[in-house]
């Protein structure tokens, strides 16, 4: 069985939709959640689907092989980034080795990079009057958003959309296409 990773620093919804569509799965399930705050609602939302969750520091993360032994001891083939706001360091990024994936909330390349998630972008496609935005899954390397894009799916957008209307447009792109693109990786690579 494979065995996926999320990181997540928020309330994560995205997480739990991934803990969900793999429990009913054979072939893969989410073995650990892991966050950079340790009042994030994805702790709860992973010990109540009985996943093992930590909180980590940017010590932990950054400065020693805490979390990249955590990882090697759960034996994770797949490291998913859902709404994960830190940088992913470079020494996990060469332990797994296109093994770490993230989902951004627009087409990238635009509005991408460092400073752009969640409401900024979104804010910014309104202002910028965009017809479209989407969602873009890719693989991570040592730029924010910089990785190979593995999917993009697009929702139009009209003159009324509002930040908050737009961020409900791709929440429900991402709950769509992130578990199904994560499974087609995983079974991709079998």
């Amino acid at each position: 069985m494979k065995r996926i990773a999320i990181f997540a620093s928020g309330s994560g919804t995205n997480a739990e939709n991934i803990i969900r569509y793999f429990q009913e799965r054979t072939h893969a399930s989410v073995v650990q959640v892991l966050t950079n705050n340790q009042h994030a609602k994805v702790l709860d939302r992973a010990k109540n689907h009985k996943i093992s969750a930590f909180s980590f520091n940017r010590t932990a993360l950054y400065h020693s092989d805490d979390v990249l032994n955590l990882l090697q001891s759960a034996q994770v083939d797949l490291i998913v980034l859902a709404g994960f706001l830190w940088k992913f360091p470079e020494h996990i990024l060469a332990a797994f080795p296109n093994k770490v994936i993230n989902i951004h909330p627009a087409l990238l390349p635009k509005y991408g990079g460092k400073g752009m998630y969640g409401s900024h972008v979104h804010t910014a496609v309104v202002a910028n009057k965009e017809k479209e935005s989407g969602i873009t899954i890719h693989f991570v390397n040592e730029n924010y958003d910089e990785g190979a894009i593995i999917f993009q799916a697009t929702t139009n957008l009209t003159e009324t959309d509002t930040p908050e209307s737009v961020a409900q447009k791709i929440h429900q792109l991402e709950y769509k296409h992130f578990p199904e693109v994560i499974e087609q990786i995983l079974t991709s690579n079998s």
